[in-house]
């Protein structure tokens, strides 16, 4: 499969592909986006993340907790969320504002995939 390089992303595409490198929470796209895009509703949004998702480079996973080898606690993406189920959770407002518990636990976060990893950046 040919994959293209990130400068033949639009600029929406490319700001979740950043999120999903950086395995930020799914609001962390907002800060990437340009308007009219930034100001906009996150429905709009939703259409732009689906085919990436779809091409195999985008997970969309829940921060789950995570103990490390040495036994410090931490936080880490859980397993994917089934793409069947993608629609009903991205309409959801809240899963695009960041959590006012301040925790990122349960929140959603963007992760490469190993083919998105191998996007020429």
């Amino acid at each position: 499969m040919i994959y293209p390089a990130t400068d033949q992303l639009s600029s929406a595409e490319r700001a979740f592909m950043i999120n999903a490198t950086e395995i930020d929470i799914l609001p962390g796209v907002w800060g990437d986006l340009d308007e009219p895009l930034v100001s906009g509703p996150a429905s709009a949004l939703v259409p732009i993340l689906l085919p990436l998702v779809d091409r195999g480079w985008i997970e969309v996973c829940r921060v789950v907790p995570w103990t490390a080898p040495d036994g410090a606690l931490g936080e880490q993406p859980g397993p994917p969320i089934p793409r069947k189920d993608l629609p009903a959770v991205l309409a959801d407002a809240e899963n695009w504002q960041y959590p006012q518990s301040g925790t990122w636990l349960g929140c959603l976060t963007l992760t490469l995939t190993e083919a998105g990893q191998g996007i020429p950046r």
